[in-house]
């Protein structure tokens, strides 16, 4: 399995061109890490958008779902250090979606991504993620660039857990009902994917979703609990 484990908590958002140096110098020497080292966290890793919105992507692997509604996870989303504070009140349009991994193929990670978020209509999420799992992607990982597909079940529940973090950010978090990632080596060969083609908004509504936001990310930064020693 491409991901390397069974929860995932997938996050976007914006931060104004003023305050993004000192984010990023924070997410990679102390975010990231910290949330890595926390027990059942897998691997953290950062994107920035080459085509979408909001301009920040990042997701970390976990164990599993649990994880993410672990004690030792709350006490950090409870307890933020003096940098995070700074920095989370300039974190605007926060996506934030804690999920079961529902399929993962391929094998490794790529440099580009192309993320949905996506509403499944009432009484269609079993049609939508069937097609999605056993249809595209299975028809799409392995093509030339294309290196791994993901799909994500949100979990409302989970993400809802209210949290001092939570509490600093513009407004509610938005929560999506499935999450997708098509993983390739450049974005060259995802943009005709979601322009018209199998992964397009148009095609995706057809085949149960309500709403689909979608973009494509780069690699900024990437974090496991290896690395971590």
């Amino acid at each position: 399995m491409a991901l390397l484990g069974k929860g995932v908590a997938a996050i976007w958002h914006n931060v104004a061109p003023e305050f993004q140096a000192d984010y990023n110098h924070w997410h990679c020497h102390e975010h990231v890490p910290e949330r890595v080292g926390i027990p059942g966290f897998l691997r953290g890793r950062r994107y920035v958008a080459i085509e979408g919105e909001p301009e920040f992507f990042h997701f970390y692997e976990t164990d599993g779902l649990d994880t993410l509604t672990s004690t030792a996870y709350l006490e950090r989303l409870n307890n933020p250090t003096e940098w995070t504070r700074r920095v989370g009140v300039n974190i605007k349009d926060n996506n934030r979606t804690l999920s079961q991994v529902a399929t993962s193929i391929g094998i490794g990670g790529g440099a580009a991504i192309l993320t949905g978020r996506l509403q499944a209509a009432p009484g269609q999420d079993a049609a939508l993620s069937n097609w999605l799992s056993n249809e595209v992607l299975p028809s799409l990982v392995g093509q030339p660039g294309i290196v791994a597909g993901h799909l994500l079940q949100g979990d409302h529940a989970s993400s809802a857990t209210e949290t001092a973090e939570k509490a600093m950010r513009d407004r509610p978090d938005d929560v999506a009902d499935w999450v997708l990632f098509l993983e390739a080596i450049e974005v060259e060969p995802l943009d005709p994917l979601w322009k018209g083609g199998a992964l397009s908004e148009a095609s995706l509504m057809q085949h149960g979703a309500t709403r689909a936001a979608l973009g494509t990310y780069r690699l900024h930064y990437a974090l496991s609990n290896e690395d971590l020693g």
